[in-house]
C-alpha cells in the first residue's frame, strides 16, 4: 500500500455529491498521464513482490495466541532505524546488506495487526536477482521481528483462525463496537487508525445501505450440528440501524457469518508487480496473465478457517470481495433500477472483466458481453486520443463511486497529479491491475498480478514469485497465447474456491498456446504471413486439471507451464548452478500441482483435524489455534536457520 494521504475525509452523504466531480477529474488526470507517458520506454523488465504478515502475540504460559494491534508502533520503529541506517549508523540485530542490496520497505495495511514488506528496490530479470528473492524475504521477516516485542512474531498465514470470535483474540482487547465498522464481532480499533480506513469501511456500509454480508459454507464434519447456525451470532447485541440485517436473515443457515471489512481486508496475500519495457508489452502481459489468475489462486490455496470454524472453501478471494462490496440493492439486481444507473454484476473486488492488448489474436468473442461501461467517460477518453480497448477498460473501472474523498483535494484540478484517478483505480481490486506511470517518477507501465495466497514459508513465497516471473519471460519469448473468454476466467475464479480444487476440480484453459502462421512464398520479407482461418471459440479451450495446466497433459495436448518455462531456460545461456537453483523452486510448483505436496489449506485443515483437542465439530478452538501458530512459527524459524528444511518439514506429507 502506497503513501497514505491526509485530509478531511467526507462522510458518504457528502462524498456522494462529489463523486461525479472526482470521476471527471480522474479521467482528465488519466488522459494527461496517457499523453505524457504513452510512448515511454524502458530497457528491460523490472518486478517486485509484496509479502504481507500477521503480527501475533504469543502467551506460552496461558497457551494463548492473539493478534497484536502494534502496527503503528512497529512501523515507527522501523522508520527510525531505516533513517539511522541511511545516515550510516548501525542497527542492532540486523545483518549487513548484501552487495547492491537496499533495506526493504515496510508499509501499513488495513488491519492494525498487519504489515506489508517489499524489496528495497525492484528486482531485475537477471538470474542473480531471482536467486536473491528467498534470502531477501527471509531478511524482511528478520527485520520485522527485530522491531517487535519478544513475544510478537510476523507470520504468513492468510487469516487469523479466530478473528472475530467471542474470546480475547486481539491484544490489547477491545469489545466489538464502533461507528465505522458497526460490527458485532470486531471493534473499530482493529483497523488501521489512518482516516482512510475507517472512512472506507463506513462509506462502503453507508453506500450499500446495510452492513457487508459474508457467508462462508461450513465444513461439515461428523459432529457438526445439522442444521448449522453460526453460534457466535448475537441477534440483540447492538442497536445500530443495520443490525436488523441479521434479524432479517443476513446470517445464512449452514454458513459462518461475518459482517465487517476486517474479515476480508484483514487477509494476507502475495502480489507481484511487473514493469514492462513499454505500454504495448504491459498490455500484452495483462491479457496473457489474466487466465492464470484462478489457476494460481487454487495452487496457492491457504485459507480453510474463518472465525474459529473450518469452512468448506480453501481460498480468501470471495470473502474479501463481499467485505468491500458497496453495491446497492438496485445495482445487485435485488430491486428494479430507480435511483442507480445500472446493474453491476461484480463487486469492486473481483476477477477482471476486460482485455486491453491490441493483439490481433484478441477476438471479440473473448470479451465480456455484459460489461458495464460509463459511455460518457469512454467518449471523453476517445476524444483525448485513447484507443477503444483501453478507453473501455478505464470507463468500466469508473462506473464505481469514489469511496474516500478528501475535502482539500476538491479545490483545484491538478493535471500533474493522479490523486483523483488513483481514488478509483486503487479501489478497483481486480485480480489483474494495469498501472500507468506515476508523474515525476522514472517508472514505466506496470501490471500487477494479485490473486495468489500468501504461503507459510519464505521458500514457497519465493518459489511462486519466481515461477510467475519466468512465465512472463516464456510468454514474451515464445509469443504465447492464453486467451479464453472472460466469462470462463470468471467461472474459474469460483471453481478455485472449492475445497481441494487443486486436485479435484477442472478449469477452462486454452488448448494450444503457440502462435500459428501459415508460410506463403509470396509473402514479402516485411509482410507477416496470414493466420489460419478461425474456428469456433469453444474449440480453442477445454476443461483441464491444474496438473495438466502446470505439468502438461498426459495425452500431450497441452504442453504445461513448467515445460514451457524450462524450454525458455533452455533457449538462453544459463549456467548449471543457476539452473539447478531455479529447478528447486519449479519443483515446488510441479509437486503442488500433482498433489505430491499439499497446499497450505490442506496442511492447515489436516493439522486441525488431527489435533487431540478437535471434536470433529468444525470448531477451531483457542488451544488448537495456539498449537497451529506455534507450528507455523517453528517451521519458519527452522527454515531461516536451515534453508529449505522448514519447508520440507511442512510439506513432507503425501497421500
Amino acid at each position: 500500500m502506497g503513501l497514505l494521504a491526509l485530509g478531511t475525509a467526507l462522510d458518504w452523504p457528502e462524498a456522494k455529491k462529489k463523486a461525479d466531480q472526482v470521476r471527471r477529474w480522474g479521467i482528465e488526470q488519466l488522459l494527461a498521464t496517457w499523453n505524457r507517458a504513452k510512448g515511454k520506454e524502458r530497457d528491460a523488465l523490472l518486478w517486485g513482490d509484496e509479502v504481507e504478515y500477521l503480527v501475533v502475540s504469543v502467551d506460552d504460559e496461558a497457551r494463548k495466541v492473539r493478534l497484536s494491534l502494534a502496527q503503528v508502533d512497529i512501523l515507527k520503529s522501523l522508520a527510525r532505524d531505516e533513517a539511522l541506517w541511511k545516515a550510516g549508523g548501525s542497527v542492532p540485530g540486523l545483518k549487513s546488506t548484501q552487495e547492491g542490496e537496499e533495506l526493504p520497505h515496510f508499509h501499513p495495511e488495513f488491519g492494525r495487526f498487519m504489515l506489508e514488506a517489499t524489496p528495497g528496490k525492484p528486482w531485475g530479470i537477471g538470474f542473480k536477482d531471482l536467486l536473491k528473492v528467498e534470502s531477501n524475504m527471509r531478511w524482511r521477516r528478520e527485520i520485522a521481528k527485530a522491531h517487535m516485542a519478544p513475544n510478537e512474531y510476523p507470520i504468513t498465514l492468510t487469516t487469523f483462525p479466530r478473528l472475530g470470535t467471542r474470546d480475547d483474540y486481539i491484544s490489547p482487547y477491545y469489545l466489538p463496537s464502533g461507528p465505522a465498522l458497526r460490527s458485532q464481532f470486531v471493534p473499530d480499533e482493529i483497523a488501521n487508525p489512518h482516516i482512510r480506513f475507517p472512512t472506507l469501511a463506513a462509506n462502503i456500509r453507508a453506500r450499500r445501505g446495510r452492513k457487508v454480508e459474508i457467508n462462508v459454507p461450513i465444513f461439515k464434519d461428523k459432529n457438526t450440528p445439522e442444521p448449522f447456525n453460526d453460534p457466535t451470532v448475537d441477534y440483540n447485541l447492538h442497536n445500530w440501524p443495520e443490525d436488523d440485517d441479521v434479524r432479517r436473515g443476513a446470517a445464512k443457515e449452514g454458513h459462518v457469518y461475518m459482517d465487517a471489512m476486517a474479515f476480508g481486508m484483514g487477509s494476507c496475500c502475495l502480489q507481484i508487480t511487473f514493469q514492462a519495457k513499454n505500454m504495448t508489452e504491459g498490455r500484452r502481459l495483462y491479457d496473457q496473465l489474466s487466465p492464470l489468475g484462478p489457476i494460481m489462486l487454487a495452487l496457492t490455496a491457504a485459507t480453510p478457517i474463518y472465525k474459529g470454524f473450518l469452512v468448506d472453501t480453501d481460498v480468501r478471494w470471495n470473502q474479501i470481495s463481499r467485505a468491500v462490496d458497496c453495491r446497492t440493492p438496485e445495482e445487485l439486481g435485488e430491486v428494479p433500477l430507480k435511483n442507480d444507473r445500472w446493474r453491476i454484476p461484480k463487486s469492486r473486488y473481483a476477477s477482471n472483466s476486460t482485455y486491453i492488448s491490441q493483439d490481433p489474436r484478441l477476438r471479440k468473442e473473448y470479451l465480456d458481453p455484459d460489461l458495464v461501461v460509463d459511455e460518457d467517460l469512454k467518449k471523453r477518453l476517445l476524444e483525448g486520443g485513447m484507443d477503444d480497448l483501453l478507453a473501455t477498460h478505464f470507463a468500466h473501472l469508473f462506473i464505481r463511486d469514489p469511496l474516500v474523498i478528501f475535502e482539500e483535494d476538491l479545490k483545484e484540478l491538478d493535471l500533474s497529479k493522479t490523486d483523483h484517478f488513483e481514488n478509483l483505480q486503487s479501489t478497483n481490486w481486480q485480480h489483474m491491475r494495469f498501472k500507468p506511470p506515476p508523474p515525476e517518477k522514472d517508472i514505466g507501465w506496470r501490471v500487477e498480478f494479485r490473486s495468489m495466497e500468501i504461503q507459510i514459508t519464505d521458500f514457497e513465497n519465493a518459489a511462486f514469485s519466481i515461477f510467475i516471473v519466468l512465465v512472463t519471460r516464456a510468454i514474451l519469448s515464445f509469443d504465447l497465447n492464453f486467451y479464453i473468454p472472460i466469462q470462463r476466467t470468471t467461472e474459474n475464479m469460483e471453481t478455485a474456491h472449492a475445497r481441494n480444487a487443486v486436485l479435484d476440480r477442472k478449469f477452462y484453459f486454452r488448448k494450444d498456446p503457440f502462435p500459428h502462421r501459415v508460410h506463403t512464398p509470396s509473402a514479402g520479407a516485411n509482410t507477416p504471413p496470414p493466420s489460419p482461418p478461425l474456428g469456433p471459440v469453444e474449440s480453442e479451450y477445454e476443461l483441464m486439471t491444474i496438473a495438466d495446466i502446470i505439468n502438461g497433459s498426459a495425452n500431450g495436448g497441452f504442453p504445461g507451464l513448467i515445460p514451457l518455462v524450462e524450454s525458455y531456460l533452455n533457449s538462453i545461456n544459463i549456467d548449471i548452478e543457476t539452473r539447478c537453483s531455479l529447478a528447486r523452486y519449479l519443483d515446488v510448483i510441479r509437486k503442488r500441482a500433482d498433489g505430491t505436496l499439499w497446499t497450505g489449506a490442506r496442511w492447515i485443515r489436516e493439522f486441525v483435524m488431527s489435533h487431540p483437542e478437535y471434536k470433529h465439530d468444525s470448531v477451531v478452538s483457542s488451544e488448537i489455534t495456539y498449537d497451529l501458530v506455534q507450528a507455523v512459527k517453528e517451521i519458519t524459524e527452522k527454515e531461516g536457520k536451515d534453508g529449505s528444511a522448514g519447508w520440507e518439514m511442512l510439506r513432507g506429507k503425501k497421500d
